[in-house]
């Protein structure tokens, strides 16, 4: 299996209350919330990849540049787009759209890192308190 410049994925969810930014907090009005187009655009990076990665990797967001360019309302269908543009080791860089049927409502890129899941859940585990 080989993580390669090319792949794509694409999610399509429709907008619902909970992704609201009314319902997150991150603004007072009924349209889909940055936080909700941020992790539609999230999740198509980890479409185009899932079907590539070794049963013993995973990967993980570390940088998202998006800009959210057009509102949309509760019900309407939100089509995410990814694809990924650089390879450097670890480091897998993807163009992200996001469309509804009348707009582009967003457009950038993300960056996610291929880990060890073991490796990263121990170093998580290790900041735990102590009982």
């Amino acid at each position: 299996m080989t993580v390669e410049v090319g792949l794509t994925g694409e999610v399509v969810r429709r907008v619902e209350p909970s992704m609201l930014a009314s319902a997150i907090g991150s603004g007072s009005i009924d349209v889909l919330s940055t936080p909700s187009l941020v992790a539609l655009l999230e999740t198509a990076a980890c479409e185009a990849i899932a079907s590539r990665l070794p049963p013993d990797q995973t990967t993980v967001g570390v940088r998202l540049d998006v800009r959210h360019l057009a509102a949309t309302p509760p019900g309407v269908d939100v089509r995410a787009h990814a694809e990924l543009i650089e390879v450097d080791g670890r480091r897998l860089v993807f163009r992200v759209e996001a469309f509804d049927p009348q707009d582009k409502i967003g457009e950038g890129t993300h960056e996610r890192a291929l880990v060890d899941p073991r490796r990263l859940l121990a170093r998580v585990n290790a900041k735990r308190p102590s009982a």
